[in-house]
């Protein structure tokens, strides 16, 4: 059985082997607490802005958000705040990247991206952390998990629109 130590250190490894030179990811991580990871081959990424997924799960609270995140998506989520209110990442398989067809709403950002991945002890503010961090290596979200999750929160974000401000948000089904 392995230790959390040990369990993290084997996460850390899946993670840095996507960056082409694995110790520049290895000291951006000790001394900023986040390292730029290329996408598109071991992972891409799905942004979301914060809204909808607060809208989806009918909260803004950081705990009650990462309780239904990991409930509904499973898989390793990034949360940056420093983005324009504040956005999500959810990291998906690589290639799933190539067939997404929601850029519309949610852009995958995939080869010739990078992405500022925290340090796998970064869980809670300030900065960049993970919402939801990797539980095992190539712990990642499944897309049609995360497109349930992008069409409920619109929907929740355009029937708030058109109720007056006194009315309940209606609740996710």
């Amino acid at each position: 059985m392995y230790t959390q130590e040990a369990l993290d250190r084997a996460i850390t490894e899946w993670l840095v082997r996507a960056h082409p030179a694995p110790d520049r990811a290895r000291a951006e991580w000790a001394t900023q607490g986040v390292a730029l990871l290329p996408l598109g081959e071991r992972f891409a990424a799905v942004r979301v802005a914060a809204d909808v997924v607060h809208a989806a799960v009918s909260s803004d609270h950081r705990d009650q958000v990462a309780m239904v995140l990991g409930e509904l998506l499973g898989g390793s989520i990034i949360y940056d705040r420093r983005v324009a209110g504040g956005t999500y990442y959810a990291l998906i398989q690589g290639h799933a990247g190539l067939v997404w067809a929601y850029d519309k709403f949610a852009t995958c950002l995939g080869h010739g991206t990078y992405l500022g991945v925290p340090r796998i002890d970064r869980q809670q503010p300030p900065g960049t952390y993970w919402v939801i961090p990797p539980r095992h290596e190539g712990d990642l979200v499944a897309p049609r998990n995360l497109v349930a999750l992008i069409k409920a929160g619109r929907r929740r974000l355009a029937n708030s629109a058109e109720l007056p401000s006194s009315d309940p948000a209606p609740t996710l089904h």
